[in-house]
């Protein structure tokens, strides 16, 4: 959460012009800018991953009904027909459904909204019910031990879960949409975080009270948990707000991938086709349909197990890069320090000093995940403030007009620091996925975008569908 909270400080620093591919692509380079694809893959896993869950709530409403009731094969919607091992798991409504809100999105950001603010209030209504009904059915005895395995499985958790939060980044990439992303955005975006927490954690002590964490389901875990309690009625309800709620995140999550795309094709780092807008509809079709596309041979294929252990790795390293845009934003080249060392610039010292602070945070996570001697952990967090230190007094800031970030450059280091630390605690499948697409993301660059790049497409204040002006 204090992670979270501090990252999102750095994001609103970059949200007065557009969304946050744009400004890393200003501020680091075209090439840098392609690291973000990890966090567009995030998204593509994610909205996989939700819309497996969404299949199972639909069937699970659609079994209330008796014609249906275990009439449905799993290799429908119900987690899904398994083969080779468990590999692979077939499941053909996920896709359906992800197919029924591409087109959705591609008749324009009205339709969508519409629907996305009806959702959003069922589902809010419907969760602080179930809070307030399920609370009565708690057994505190299930919170003994609270945290059964260790404070390092707590570290673990929060960094698969972290891409939780991602849906706030959803809100900074619209913000060419917005008439007045300075003041509007950080001030909904820190408010939505609030309240967000704490219908999480209402759920959270809600859910592991009434039913012991190892006897949770993967599915459909809130449903299950009052099913088994008596309150069917309740279940019905949650069934019908895991519907709302995991739709309106898939809208969010699909129409944010393809603003992804779009910016991306428009600075010539993908094929253009990816850059073109839909002539009335003021959409980026293209991007739309391959962000559907995609998610769905993800969520027809593999089940939300194995695609949960790779997750986060797009937002911890997206938000690191994000961090060391607003360093390098802040700073101020002509009134540098003047004790630079000979042969190296200031802009080059302060590269290094992020880079020293990155790796001392995934040196720490490591030597922690492996129960290293303390002594190592010291090392590496005294190095990162040294590093930082050293940012600090080595380097000029200015401060930006509209919202600034407080504390630069520390409070960006102390975010990239923790980032990376969490980013240790992710599975290996998840780094090795990391070093695949990085390689993949410097093959694409080094093949088609180093020759067809466009970096001052970014400065074009074109929007593609801009949130009308207020009248006078």
């Amino acid at each position: 959460m204090h992670s979270v909270m501090l990252n999102w400080l750095l994001v609103f620093q970059l949200l007065s012009v557009g969304h946050i591919y744009m400004h890393t692509q200003l501020l680091m380079s075209s090439l840098l800018s392609l690291f973000l694809q990890q966090l567009m893959v995030d998204y593509h896993i994610g909205a996989a991953s939700i819309a497996r869950s969404l299949a199972s709530y639909v069937v699970t409403i659609l079994e209330l009904f008796p014609i249906f009731k275990d009439n449905i094969p799993t290799w429908i919607g119900h987690g899904g027909e398994e083969f080779f091992g468990g590999a692979l798991s077939i499941n053909i409504l996920a896709p359906i459904l992800l197919a029924v809100l591409t087109i959705i999105l591609c008749r324009g950001v009205g339709e969508s909204s519409a629907l996305n603010s009806f959702m959003t209030a069922t589902k809010v209504v419907i969760v602080l019910f179930v809070i307030l009904v399920g609370s009565f059915k708690i057994d505190v005895s299930n919170w003994s031990p609270f945290a059964p395995n260790g404070f390092k499985a707590i570290l673990t958790g929060a960094t698969v879960v972290f891409f939780a939060y991602v849906g706030f980044d959803a809100v900074a990439n619209s913000a060419e949409e917005s008439r007045n992303p300075q003041r509007d955005l950080p001030i909904g975006i820190m408010a939505s975080l609030l309240v967000c927490v704490a219908l999480y954690i209402g759920v959270c002590l809600v859910l592991t009270g009434m039913v012991p964490y190892q006897f949770l389901g993967e599915d459909a875990p809130l449903a299950e948990a009052f099913t088994s309690k008596g309150l069917k009625y309740v279940s019905i309800l949650i069934s019908i707000g895991a519907v709302a709620g995991l739709t309106t995140t898939l809208l969010v999550g699909l129409y944010v991938q393809s603003r992804l795309y779009l910016g991306l094709g428009r600075d010539g780092l993908l094929p253009s086709i990816f850059a073109k807008v839909h002539p009335t509809r003021h959409t980026p079709v293209h991007s739309q349909v391959w962000v559907g596309i995609v998610a769905s041979v993800l969520a027809g294929l593999f089940n939300v197990h194995v695609l949960s252990h790779i997750l986060s790795v797009g937002a911890l390293t997206g938000y690191s890069v994000v961090s060391a845009c607003v360093v390098t934003l802040r700073w101020n080249e002509k009134t540098g320090s003047p004790v630079s060392t000979r042969g190296t610039s200031t802009w080059r010292e302060g590269v290094i000093c992020l880079i020293i602070i990155a790796c001392c945070g995934f040196g720490a996570g490591l030597f922690y995940r492996l129960n290293a001697s303390y002594i190592f952990l010291l090392v590496a967090g005294v190095l990162a403030i040294l590093a930082s230190v050293a940012l600090h007094c080595r380097q000029v800031y200015t401060d930006s007009p509209g919202f600034s970030c407080p504390g630069v450059p520390i409070v960006p280091a102390i975010c990239i620091f923790f980032n990376i630390f969490l980013f240790a605690q992710l599975h290996y499948e998840a780094w090795v996925r990391f070093v695949i697409l990085s390689v993949i993301s410097i093959g694409i660059y080094a093949s088609y975008g180093q020759y067809h790049a466009n970096p001052l497409s970014s400065n074009d204040t074109t929007s593609y569908h801009r949130a009308p002006e207020e009248d006078a």
